[in-house]
């Protein structure tokens, strides 16, 4: 074990069973509850951290039960959609927030490491982009049956959020300037797929695209730089550095899994008061206000421009 630790992981869907199989196979003691098994007093057996799995709207009473026990937490992403939710969230989070994380495990992709790392004075403009056919996402699951399909709390602009947050992470002061959404008929509130327009203080400005219903899965950022133009596939994934007559690509070897694996070591380092692995994007939970208030003021600004005909039964 880690330093003989005792971690909490509330939720068994997807995500929980996978941050429950991460941490045992970084030597921890995990203790590992479904949400409809959940009681608070499970809060009280000798654990040192809590894993915060579960749907979006019941995050806070879940956090304000770990503060109240002096226990960090991880929160799986988003939040909250919710401006007055975020806060009382973060006034809830205050005495463990400086050890606690919020998932956005694409903090630790390399490519977007890399990205944060260069000079963005010349850049402009940026796009980001991410697309999947929702129906294809796992086996044996239905939209319709799932969180996402909720009009509060669901939808794609918080559940591909990573995006939303990424150029956060590379644009500092990034504000909403305009959402359009697409919804579905049958879905009402529900976003299918929505566009974000957004700027930054003397800019750049930008664009963030998400939708359920690429038959290609994409995800995919470019940003316009004076005298160069940065391009990132991040599903392949390589950057690429283009000037006039020239380009430069870089390619990267690991799995998606060693992103969420990275976002755990430093989760349990700030549990045990060690060292962390120095990720200057490391999303420690009260360095996320930003992004997190971005994230509420885009689902806020959506406004539905129409309906896509796609057969979600």
């Amino acid at each position: 074990m880690v330093g003989g630790l005792r971690i909490a992981v509330i939720g068994a869907g997807s995500i929980g069973t996978r941050h429950a199989g991460n941490l045992r196979t970084l030597g921890v003691d995990v203790l590992h509850i479904p949400w409809r098994d959940f009681r608070p007093e499970a809060l009280n057996a000798g654990l040192d951290g809590v894993v915060i799995a579960t749907a979006t709207p019941i995050r806070r009473a879940l956090i304000a039960l770990c503060a109240e026990r002096g226990l960090p937490f991880y929160a799986e992403k988003p939040l909250t959609w919710s401006p007055d939710e975020a806060r009382a969230i973060a006034a809830a989070a205050a005495p463990v927030a400086e050890r606690s994380m919020v998932g956005f495990m694409m903090r630790y992709h390399p490519a977007l490491r890399d990205l944060a790392a260069r000079d963005p004075s010349d850049i402009y403009g940026f796009s980001m982009e991410i697309g999947h056919d929702v129906r294809q996402w796992r086996a044996n699951w239905r939209f319709a049956d799932s969180y996402a399909s909720q009009a509060e709390g669901g939808g794609v602009l918080l559940d591909l959020s990573h995006e939303l947050d990424m150029a956060c992470a590379l644009f500092p002061g990034l504000a909403v300037t305009r959402c359009d959404a697409l919804g579905h008929d049958g879905f009402p509130g529900v976003d299918m797929a929505s566009f974000v327009q957004a700027a930054a203080p003397g800019g750049p400005v930008g664009r963030i695209a998400m939708d359920y219903l690429s038959p290609v899965s994409m995800r995919r950022t470019l940003l316009r730089g004076l005298d160069h133009h940065v391009e990132v596939d991040f599903l392949t994934p390589a950057l690429t550095v283009v000037t006039p007559g020239a380009a430069e690509t870089t390619t990267y070897t690991f799995e998606r899994n060693d992103m969420f694996l990275g976002a755990m070591r430093d989760f349990l380092a700030l549990v045990a008061g060690t060292q962390t692995s120095g990720n200057p994007l490391m999303p420690r939970f009260d360095r996320m206000s930003d992004s997190t208030a971005f994230i509420a003021a885009a689902w806020a600004a959506r406004r539905f421009v129409g309906t896509v005909d796609f057969d979600l039964v």
